[in-house]
């Protein structure tokens, strides 16, 4: 069984980032083979980093925080994932910036593709999420989802956007496809 987790990069108010997070995970529940699971930031509020030794540091001693225990478990249990991502100011939020930065070797080798929203669909977002992603080890794909900025309009104004993700089905289609293509990839040569 291959684990994917949707990350849910924002913990605003009223944010927009469940609809397409949960609009993914659907898609991504009707693929066979796949665990699917959702990670909300939410539900991991942890501090800003300051530990004196940087997590990719050999002989990192234990996390002291539950919340980062919990959070370096979820990581290390998924095997890909697809984190949507806000776009604040030419940027991922900071609350997703630091869940990257709590932990190192259990973001290693695995695949990672992105749902971006905000200005031009969250390209700039997710563009430096990228590089973030191969600091990390993680193998970003190609393909990624960008929610037009129609959707997140209709969302301010309380209706509905359904339709507004139903345009980028293929798309999301196409980007699982890779996805997974990838995860069973590094699966594969992780356990030879």
């Amino acid at each position: 069984m291959t684990v994917i987790s949707v990350i849910v990069g924002s913990v605003r108010q009223g944010r927009f980032a469940e609809k397409p997070a949960r609009w993914i995970l659907d898609h991504l529940k009707k693929r066979e083979g796949v665990d699917v699971r959702l990670l909300d930031l939410k539900d991991y509020p942890m501090p800003f980093f300051d530990e004196p030794i940087p997590p990719a540091m050999p002989g990192l001693p234990p996390y002291e925080h539950e919340v980062v225990k919990r959070w370096t478990q979820a990581v290390a249990a998924s095997d890909g994932f697809i984190i949507v991502t806000p776009e604040y100011n030419h940027g991922p939020s900071a609350v997703l910036k630091n869940a990257f930065d709590w932990v190192y070797p259990e973001w290693n080798r695995k695949a990672v593709t992105f749902v971006g929203y905000g200005s031009v669909g969250g390209a700039r977002a997710i563009e430096q999420l990228r590089e973030v992603a191969v600091e990390m080890q993680l193998a970003p794909i190609r393909s990624a989802v960008h929610v037009p900025a129609s959707a997140l309009f209709a969302h301010f104004q309380g209706q509905d956007v359904t339709t507004h993700l139903a345009e980028q089905d293929a798309n999301a289609n196409q980007t699982i496809d890779d996805l997974l293509w990838w995860t069973n990839a590094l699966k594969t040569a992780c356990s030879s």
